[in-house]
């Protein structure tokens, strides 16, 4: 079976662990960078073109899409979608989870509790839109931010009110989210996979950091997660229509609050605290995709 991983990087963690297993399950694995694709759109035969040559008997995708190009990579997945062939994760449940905002709000409207979280862009009686999210300190999170950057602390109005007026001169969209004390610097990391729980981990922040991800310094611990949490775990996967997932929750003392939906998770820390095998799981998902076709 040939299994493409689309990825811009083979020597990050992510793909080339990946790549160690489909080789290691006796598969064959191609890395596709996905900006390097030439999409043909025709009646009868859709292509894909890379380094000049048609892509061809691939069995299965499981991509990896970083930030940069995302739009571009959502339309090269669609594009093996067209030519019959399965890919982890379905193009439009990626931009449903892509969009922070947008996410949140359809995880609200099925019922899954998410911290309260506003967007405006509207300057005015900014001191009545903090206190509809609890009032200060609040978070801040830029629409397109990862692993922790475009997270910002703001523990007055004053700062408030300076970095909005810093981030929409940049034409750029932020939303501001309750500040939950009692989870300050620690979350809990699921990973979803075919509609279930198969891995979980506590990120715990470094010390006076307030972002708990490992790529910022913090570690991850082994974790026995609730009913409650695993539940909503699934049922954020599932809202969002996504295969694959690491779903990101704050342990709060009214329960379990999603605070975002991965389509592309990293999984290096998730192995090194659990001890598990998290490509092969990975793998073994998308051969039993290929083999479906």
């Amino acid at each position: 079976m040939r299994i493409a991983i689309l990825s811009r990087q083979r020597r990050l963690y992510s793909t080339y662990r990946l790549i160690e297993e489909v080789v290691g399950l006796g598969h064959e694995a191609l890395v596709v960078d996905p900006l390097k694709c030439v999409l043909q759109v025709t009646p009868k035969h859709p292509t894909i073109l890379y380094n000049g040559r048609p892509l061809k008997e691939i069995n299965a995708v499981i991509p990896r899409i970083g930030t940069f190009g995302t739009e571009y990579s959502i339309a090269v997945i669609r594009q093996f979608g067209i030519m019959g062939v399965p890919c982890m994760n379905d193009p439009e449940a990626i931009a449903r989870a892509r969009n922070k905002f947008g996410c949140l709000q359809l995880l609200a409207r099925k019922g899954i509790r998410v911290p309260d979280t506003l967007m405006s862009r509207y300057p005015r009686n900014l001191d009545k839109l903090i206190d509809l999210i609890g009032g200060t300190p609040i978070i801040m999170k830029l629409l397109r931010g990862t692993q922790g950057t475009g997270v910002i602390f703001a523990d007055s109005a004053a700062s408030v009110e300076s970095t909005l007026e810093t981030i929409w001169s940049l034409g750029e969209d932020i939303m501001l989210q309750r500040f939950v004390r009692e989870s300050k610097g620690r979350d809990l990391r699921v990973l979803v996979i075919d509609g279930k729980v198969v891995s979980a981990m506590r990120r715990i922040g470094r010390e006076g950091e307030f972002r708990s991800n490992i790529h910022r310094g913090g570690v991850g611990e082994r974790v026995k997660l609730t009913r409650e949490c695993e539940r909503a775990a699934v049922q954020a996967t599932d809202a969002t229509g996504l295969k694959l997932s690491g779903v990101d929750i704050l342990e709060s003392d009214k329960g379990p609050l999603v605070i975002e939906v991965n389509s592309s998770p990293g999984f290096q820390g998730l192995e090194a605290a659990t001890a598990q095998n998290i490509a092969r799981l990975i793998v073994k998902c998308a051969v039993k995709m290929g083999r479906k076709r």
